[in-house]
């Protein structure tokens, strides 16, 4: 059973909610096309880069080439290039 005004706040979480799914939907292409944009590239080859020097440090050099062929495979699916 819910407390006092605990049924407005879960109908006005519902109602947030809703409001978002119908914000994502109704600007799905421009959402689309801001994760590809260059700004969202520059972004993810930061963080992919930084990751890989992070992971270089502590693997044998004999790994570092499987690091960057994992790198260069995550980024084609991430930004625009």
């Amino acid at each position: 059973m819910l407390g006092p005004g605990e049924g407005e706040r879960m109908s006005g979480v519902d109602d947030i909610i809703a409001k978002g799914k119908k914000l994502l939907d109704d600007n799905r292409d421009k959402i689309e096309e801001a994760l590809k944009s260059e700004k969202a590239e520059e972004v993810s080859d930061r963080v992919l880069d930084g990751a890989a020097d992070a992971i270089k440090k502590v693997v044998p050099a004999e790994h570092h080439a499987k690091v960057d062929e994992v790198r260069a495979n995550v980024d084609k699916n991430i930004g625009n290039a």
